[in-house]
């Protein structure tokens, strides 16, 4: 009996700590797209070195890749987020169901 209550317990620290490690794997993307950016400038440089009169038309390549790239790395903070407030714990979404709403509660003043 004492174990079923320590395991009821023990649930919502285990899905706050598997939020967690979610959420801190979601933002490994951040460093890959780093990485992408990285080597997309890098082959925009080697190339405008190799050949400079195509100069305008890599840097409009760049750019597109650029912003491929920006945008698969906006996915990973966006999914992050999603992971720490979307998953809720059986016990954390009862007890935000049973408060009452703010406008409900009276506070008595005293009589002047």
């Amino acid at each position: 009996m004492n174990d079923k209550a320590r395991d009821e317990n023990s649930q919502p620290e285990m899905l706050e700590g598997a939020k967690s490690m979610g959420a801190g794997a979601a933002t490994i993307a951040s460093a890959g797209a780093a990485v992408g950016i990285g080597n997309v400038f890098s082959s925009l440089i080697h190339s405008m070195a190799r050949n400079p009169s195509l100069a305008k038309q890599l840097f409009g390549y760049a750019i597109l890749g650029f912003a491929l790239t920006e945008a698969i790395a906006s996915f990973s903070p966006m999914m992050a987020f999603l992971i720490l407030s979307v998953f809720r714990s059986k016990k954390e979404s009862f007890s935000l169901k049973k408060q009452a709403p703010l406008s409900h509660n009276k506070v008595e003043t005293a009589p002047c």
